[in-house]
């Protein structure tokens, strides 16, 4: 925030809604009713790396992720970067287990902002499947507090037609994005 925006009375960006991933829960049965699609036990978070100054601090939330997550049964906590220079947090509990799921990448997020790192956050994912292997996200982004579904193809590409299936099962459970031009494809994530 600036000196004029203090002045004129206006206020900063508003922060990342943490709590808009609970409505994963409820919107499972919608998603599983309409395309078959079961949690599949995987769910992370992606946040821009940090450099400088604060990487100590960054540091300690790193370890502090990795013991919170590490106290639960059957659950693991994997750090990754991608190509692209940003870092992922994937939790790996059995499937079906979508609570567990969505409490870690609570946890991650909070712990993130409790850090003073919440605007690094940039998106988070929860796996879907079903038995034939195919695979299906559904993505959060904190800037936009909105979901969006992404769906590779079998043979490459994306598969259109389940992304639309999907928005439309779970549209009305949760905040969905209505540009699909922001249904960015995340090709190499951990989760999907």
């Amino acid at each position: 925030m600036s000196f004029g925006d203090v002045v004129l009375g206006r206020s900063g960006p508003a922060g990342p809604d943490l709590d808009a991933i609970f409505g994963l829960v409820p919107a499972a049965a919608a998603l599983a009713a309409a395309t078959g699609f079961v949690p599949s036990g995987l769910g992370s978070v992606c946040f821009r790396t940090v450099d400088g100054g604060v990487f100590g601090a960054f540091a300690q939330v790193q370890r502090e992720l990795r013991r919170l997550v590490a106290t639960e049964p059957d659950a693991t906590a994997e750090y990754t970067t991608d190509a692209y220079g940003c870092g992922w947090v994937l939790a790996r509990h059995p499937p079906g287990e979508l609570e567990r799921v969505v409490g870690d990448l609570h946890t991650v997020d909070a712990a993130f902002e409790a850090g003073g790192f919440g605007p690094y956050l940039l998106c988070s994912l929860t796996g879907f499947a079903r038995p034939d292997g195919r695979r299906l996200a559904l993505v959060h982004t904190y800037a936009s507090g909105t979901f969006y579904p992404f769906a590779p193809a079998a043979g490459g590409g994306r598969d259109d037609g389940l992304e639309d299936r999907a928005r439309d099962a779970v549209g009305a459970e949760l905040p969905f994005e209505r540009d699909r031009g922001r249904w960015f494809p995340l090709w190499d994530a951990p989760a999907i």
